[in-house]
């Protein structure tokens, strides 16, 4: 931060006071030396920010960190060339046109989350860190892309951002910062390479529906075999339930129910004798007359 409000106003007070006491006393250079005292103190009295320290330098060396709060410099024997951020700070970086294990060009766009954990370093070993941070991110970014294949970085983000966290960490140590997370938040792949992708899931996607109807068609034929056993054993169960098929069929509105005459002798209805009774059977049921022609919503039977 630098220069505070509160210094500004208290060398404004000594500098009018030393101009009160200058015109008192008749005196320019008292005065005058009132208000070089005033600049000094504006100069010397600096004040940081909770999340700042201020990197001092006494004739070019290193001298110290201070603050946060006030603190105060011997003027033109020390400087404060850096003022360090101490709180978390995101990066956004990304790598164009770089090629995957396999050959494919892609766009990744990332942000880095880092936070300076000696101001020192960061202030000595390096010129500009933020721009250095920045610069080792992006070039980390394609050494990961340069290795991993495309199914592998779209399937698996973690293990991409923490590999690729842990190699910005290891160039930005020396620096005094400590890279805490990387997150990708986008892989653009050619769009031509986007309908490959699309059609090979939908493929994947039909052939596992297909599968899938398959193992029922043999669960079903699984039942079917099994209740022909019960119906082999039991003749009078078959007939049972044939009989109950076709009345079923024959309670539908407006249906016509065509019967092989062999399924009927089989069912042991009689042929048409069979079929004459379950239709009287169906019609006293329905309240008309088994002789008057079928109404709407009769059920008609025919016997090939």
């Amino acid at each position: 931060m630098g220069i505070h409000p509160i210094t500004v106003a208290l060398s404004l007070v000594v500098a009018a006071a030393g101009v009160i006491l200058g015109i008192a006393l008749d005196s320019m250079l008292v005065a005058v030396v009132v208000i070089g005292l005033a600049a000094l103190f504006l100069i010397a009295f600096r004040v940081a920010r909770q999340w700042q320290k201020a990197v001092i330098l006494r004739l070019g060396k290193y001298l110290g960190l201070k603050g946060p709060g006030f603190f105060y410099i011997l003027p033109f024997v020390d400087t404060v060339p850096y003022w360090i951020d101490l709180r978390t700070i995101t990066t956004p970086f990304n790598a164009e046109e770089t090629l995957t294990k396999d050959s494919v060009p892609v766009d990744v766009d990332a942000v880095l989350f880092w936070r300076v954990v000696d101001p020192k370093k960061a202030a000595i070993e390096v010129e500009n860190y933020r721009h250095a941070i920045a610069w080792a991110s992006q070039t980390a970014l394609r050494d990961v892309i340069g290795r991993t294949d495309l199914a592998d970085m779209l399937r698996g983000r973690e293990k991409t951002d923490h590999d690729l966290c842990q190699m910005i960490d290891q160039r930005t140590e020396a620096w005094g910062i400590k890279a805490l997370s990387v997150e990708i938040r986008d892989v653009k792949i050619p769009e031509g390479l986007q309908n490959a992708m699309s059609m090979q899931a939908q493929a994947d996607r039909e052939r596992q529906a297909r599968v899938i109807l398959a193992d029922s068609e043999r669960q079903v034929s699984k039942v079917f075999e099994e209740s022909a056993k019960a119906y082999t054993a039991n003749p009078v169960a078959l007939q049972l339930r044939g009989m109950n098929i076709l009345l079923e069929g024959m309670r539908q509105n407006s249906t016509i129910v065509i019967v092989p005459s062999s399924a009927v002798e089989t069912m042991g209805l009689g042929a048409m004798t069979g079929l004459a009774s379950l239709a009287k059977e169906l019609a006293d049921k329905q309240g008309a007359s088994p002789a008057s022609a079928p109404s709407r919503g009769a059920a008609t039977a025919e016997v090939l």
